[in-house]
């Protein structure tokens, strides 16, 4: 059991990952480039989060053996070690060999260092470039990120004729990637308390909010007038931006040099959008160059860019604006049944995706309703309280994590007294406990945060490639001083127990901080006070006041346009709820048609059937009969009628002409 259960979380964290992008990326549509480095970047990330606990509880073996070993005053090089236990030391079931661990974060993290600061950014932009070869998005690419690598490294080699000039500075190659490591922390540090002072009370909040279903109903009537605004404005933009396409498509003929281009912007667009574009052109005609203004290759990669930008944005409202009506008539449908006597759930409108047939046999109407009506309130109440208590844990500690004597830190209280039983199952539980909550608080916020339409994670695969890609970075600079701040919290950092202790691999990696004492005794320590200060602002919404005064509508119980939109929402349900309902009225009259009159159908088929049966039997038998003697005549018989068919016109049907009387289609036969 050595390495098995590095292997099993190696496996389980890919398929965790694999599982994430998959819902929010596209693997059939967007490039393959895209998926591969965003599912390395997300991977790589995850892993660090759930390997942690493994380094913590071998650490401490480590220490346990290293106590055993050796006496209480005898130092081991530049560690002393602790006292023996009374308690034998054994090896935990999830112990990994030496050696093992600092290889492994070495490359972890200097890949996912890789990615965030060279690769992805590069990817953005060739992901973004209207370029119609690969040359010329790589160009594009080139020339959008010179400004961003130039400036680091700038930065870069003014420190180094800084300190080759300076000659208090001697600093060696090992030092210099300290410093690199810890210029890296600190910008990802920086990020990371304001997206977990945002976390620590909005998580909370979202669940206790959970529980209340008119406080969910209005907020969704809320979000469907907003989304409805958007996905006019989405639909508005790309008709403009197909009538632009539309007038480039008439203007620049198959024959002309760039033809090729516009034909890949055709293929961006729409199926309704080529059709009717197809329809419209005469590819039939030559272009000349004195007469028409063509568009330059630079306004039809600039054209490419629109167009792949507004497709993407008009088929990403679409498919929410779908999803918010499903989950605005579950909420209608919730309200209607916590009322209803008989006890057992009825959805207005059935599931239009086929349920699976063992979750319908146990989970039977009465089962949903009293699972959505009654425990469902309380239990997302209890997780609230709980994830509440998790908050205040968290803020305490790092408020207090730098107090060493008396231990402050909750979180090290708890570290400390497993360590001394060495009771390694609870050690590896708590510590993945609480690095998961801290994952949570942060990399929830980077899914919900939206800048814009620039930065946007949309679930159901509607995330475009700019988006994945950036997450990919968020999480790479976020990851690596979240866990120096987790093993900071539980004292498992010697930089903050100040404890000349075994460190733990990953702190190995990271060198010691003592190189820059401004940032290891300073930045470090006090910064992620201002945690407090963030929660404080996040639980009296702060941040929504201000951008609800900035003009960007913001969900506000206390705000009259809420209200309005709120109204405005509710009537869009309604009007939807109403086609909705047309729709399957109109489906259940069909199908009540067809099983009322389908065998009546059936049987007028099958003697129309057996009607033409016999006149072919018959027909075939004339023809079968010698023919020799009337060849001619039957010839030029037939040469007639082809010719009558030809000259004839075809007519308009108009319905007034229909005579359903009897008597004079008599006479007039």
């Amino acid at each position: 059991m050595s390495g098995a259960a590095l292997g099993l979380e190696i496996v389980f964290v890919f398929f965790l990952a694999l599982f994430l992008l998959h819902r929010y990326g596209d693997f059939k549509k967007q490039h393959r480039l895209v998926i591969i480095a965003t599912l390395l970047a997300w991977y790589l990330c995850f892993l660090i989060v759930f390997i942690l606990p493994l380094d913590v509880s071998t650490t401490i073996y480590n220490r346990c053996k290293l106590a055993v070993n050796s006496s209480p005053a005898e130092s081991n090089g530049s560690y002393v070690t602790l006292a023996p236990s009374k308690q034998k030391c054994f090896k935990p079931w999830s112990y990994i060999p030496n050696g093992i661990m600092p290889i492994f974060w070495r490359v972890v993290y200097w890949t996912s260092q890789f990615l965030t600061w060279i690769l992805l950014p590069f990817m953005q932009s060739y992901a973004r470039s209207g370029g119609f070869s690969i040359t010329g998005k790589i160009k594009t690419a080139l020339i959008e990120n010179a400004i961003y690598y130039g400036t680091y490294l700038l930065i870069f080699g003014a420190f180094l004729i800084y300190v080759a000039v300076n000659p208090n500075f001697n600093l060696q190659w090992n030092q210099l990637q300290t410093i690199g490591i810890a210029a890296a922390n600190t910008w990802g540090l920086f990020l990371l308390v304001l997206l977990l002072g945002y976390g620590l009370v909005e998580i909370p909040r979202s669940h206790w909010n959970g529980a209340k279903r008119g406080y969910l109903l209005m907020k969704t009537y809320f979000k469907a007038a907003k989304l409805m605004t958007e996905k006019a404005d989405a639909e508005e933009n790309l008709e403009d931006i197909m009538e632009e396409v539309r007038k480039v498509s008439e203007s620049i003929k198959y024959n002309h040099p760039l033809r090729k281009c516009v034909d890949t912007i055709l293929k961006k667009c729409p199926t309704e959008y080529q059709e009717r574009m197809g329809r419209n052109m005469d590819d039939y005609e030559d272009f000349d160059e004195r007469q028409n203004s063509y568009p330059s290759e630079k306004s039809l990669v600039k054209l490419h860019k629109q167009v792949i930008y507004s497709v993407q944005r008009h088929r990403r409202t679409q498919v929410q604006w779908q999803i918010l009506l499903e989950q605005a008539f579950y909420l209608e449908d919730v309200a209607k049944n916590e009322t209803s006597a008989t006890r057992q759930f009825v959805h207005t409108f059935r599931s239009q995706e086929p349920e699976n047939k063992i979750i319908q046999y146990f989970y039977t109407p009465t089962v949903e309703w009293y699972w959505e009506c009654l425990l469902r309130p309380w239990f997302y109440r209890v997780l609230a309280v709980v994830l509440a208590t998790f908050s205040v844990i968290v803020v305490w500690s790092e408020c207090t994590f730098f107090s060493t004597k008396p231990v402050l830190s909750l979180f090290a209280v708890f570290i400390q007294l497993a360590e001394k039983t060495y009771n390694y199952i609870y050690i590896e539980m708590a510590c993945f406990l609480t690095i998961f909550f801290l994952s949570i608080c942060v990399y929830s916020t980077v899914f919900r945060i939206r800048v814009f339409n620039y930065y946007y994670l949309a679930s159901h695969h509607q995330t475009d490639a700019y988006s994945l890609l950036f997450s990919g970075m968020l999480f790479c600079r976020l990851t690596p001083p979240l866990c120096l701040n987790f093993l900071g919290l539980t004292h498992m950092d010697a930089t903050i127990s100040h404890r000349k202790t075994q460190p733990t691999a990953y702190t190995s990696i990271m060198g010691s901080m003592k190189v820059l004492t401004f940032i290891a005794d300073g930045f470090y320590i006090y910064y992620p006070m201002l945690v407090v200060i963030l929660c404080i602002a996040t639980y009296f919404s702060l941040g929504t006041r201000c951008l609800n005064l900035l003009g960007f509508q913001q969900f506000m119980g206390d705000s009259e346009m809420t209200s309005d939109l709120i109204d405005e929402g509710k009537e869009l349900i309604k009007r939807e709820k109403r086609k909705r309902q047309r729709q399957e009225e109109g489906e259940n009259r069909r199908r009540e048609w067809k099983e009322r009159y389908g065998n009546r159908d059936d049987s007028t088929r099958n003697r129309v059937v057996h009607a033409d049966q016999k006149e072919s039997s018959f027909s075939e038998t004339n023809i079968n009969r010698p023919l020799s003697k009337y060849t001619r005549s039957n010839g030029r018989t037939e040469r007639d009628r082809i010719e009558l068919l030809q000259d004839a016109e075809p007519l308009d049907f108009n319905a007034d002409l229909i005579n359903d009387d009897p008597l004079e289609l008599d006479s007039g036969r």
